[in-house]
């Protein structure tokens, strides 16, 4: 491909990626992979900057823009190389017309800029949100330990007890120490937020919405393969993904419970007031994985995000009565927002006035209300808002 073509290629990506957006489609990276199946004349050079092309005008838009052209247009304003390239030969994007429209840049939408701000966030930590993100692993302490482990690059060894970091794009699912499950790839945030849950060797450990299980597995190895682990979650394909993932682990304690939506507290009747701990890793407008997911900022809506802090008050719910007395609730959001971290304990609280919040032993984060915020402007992590709260 040239690199006119590269561009018109991603504008084409652009489109799918705004239509999805709209719609609540497909993700970016999803939509990438797809479109380059469809066209295996492509080398990875070409991929690789078609793709870079694509994040980078993400990045570089603040609103939604109406077209994959307006954005690139957009990018193209600030980049003379790739104005230039808007020559209208074969396979290259039309030239410019006088006057065109072009998208205008910025971090987010305006509303949601407004909103991070009201939630204590100046412009550096909000500009950090559209970094390249680097790439984080956990050493499984089920298999391994960080000090003595040999790996192709011997990465920075950071905050979290078993963290390692690399440079983004980093192959780490190519070496021997992942496929042996000596590591797991996870942001050194997502890890900060286990080692604030601090699940024990013994304990029963309830992970209510655990995924694909990155935090999951994660405690196994902090309760050393003993006790009682059982992760939820009302997704039955991500949730399927857990078992090889324990397996290449050796992560024996976690059990699985599907979950329908709704009928959680039914379904988990035998675990009731059972609980030593559990992890409420809520689903969120995830705006602090802006840096891996740029274009989530074009998805979220004022009513979106209403909901979502309607779904973790009744998450938040369902674990208080799924914890022993005298047990604890961890509850995390990869969200920056107030109304996702700090009003939802507060709600909670208010709610729940026999149980108090207790501060996170972490080496990272600033005090948000009841709990601590992780940026990356500040500590080079994902966005976490982290809380724990202790039942009577």
């Amino acid at each position: 491909m040239t690199p006119a073509a590269r561009v018109q290629a991603a504008i084409e990506l652009l489109d799918q990626v705004i239509d999805a957006a709209k719609r609540e489609g497909a993700p970016a990276d999803r939509l990438i992979a797809a479109y380059f199946k469809q066209r295996r004349y492509a080398g990875s050079k070409d991929r690789r900057a078609v793709r870079e092309l694509v994040y980078r005008a993400i990045r570089h838009c603040g609103e939604i823009p109406e077209s994959g052209r307006m954005a690139m247009l957009g990018l193209a304003a600030a980049d003379p190389q790739i104005a230039a390239l808007f020559d209208g030969t074969p396979h290259a994007p039309e030239p410019v017309r006088e006057r065109e429209a072009t998208a205008q840049a910025g971090v987010a939408p305006r509303w949601l800029v407004e909103a991070l701000a009201q939630s204590g966030l100046d412009r550096e930590s909000v500009s950090a949100l559209l970094d390249r993100a680097p790439l984080d692993v956990r050493v499984n302490t089920l298999k391994a330990h960080r000090d003595g482990l040999e790996l192709p690059d011997a990465g920075e060894a950071l905050a979290a007890p078993n963290s390692l970091r690399f440079e983004a794009g980093t192959q780490v699912e190519q070496w021997p120490a992942y496929k042996d499950g000596l590591i797991e790839v996870q942001d050194h945030g997502s890890q900060l937020a286990c080692t604030a849950a601090a699940a024990r060797s013994g304990e029963t450990v309830i992970d209510l919405c655990a995924g694909a299980g990155g935090k999951t597995l994660s405690l196994a190895a902090q309760m050393e393969n003993r006790g009682r682990l059982i992760a939820c979650d009302t997704d039955r394909g991500r949730l399927s993904k857990l078992a090889p993932r324990a397996d290449r682990a050796g992560a024996g304690i976690i059990e699985t419970v599907l979950l329908n939506p709704g009928a959680e507290l039914e379904m988990l009747a035998e675990h009731g007031a059972s609980g030593d701990l559990v992890l409420v890793d809520a689903p969120c407008s995830g705006t602090g994985t802006w840096r891996r997911k740029p274009e989530a900022k074009w998805r979220l809506t004022p009513a979106s995000l209403e909901r979502y802090a309607q779904l973790q008050d009744r998450l938040l719910d369902i674990a208080a009565k799924l914890t022993r007395p005298g047990g604890r609730v961890a509850f995390v959001t990869c969200s920056l927002l107030d109304v996702e971290g700090a009003d939802r304990v507060a709600a909670f609280i208010e709610r729940h006035p026999n149980w108090r919040p207790e501060s996170p032993d972490l080496p990272l984060g600033t005090p948000r209300g009841e709990g601590i915020r992780l940026d990356p402007f500040h500590d080079g992590t994902d966005g976490f808002f982290i809380a724990i709260l202790r039942s009577a």
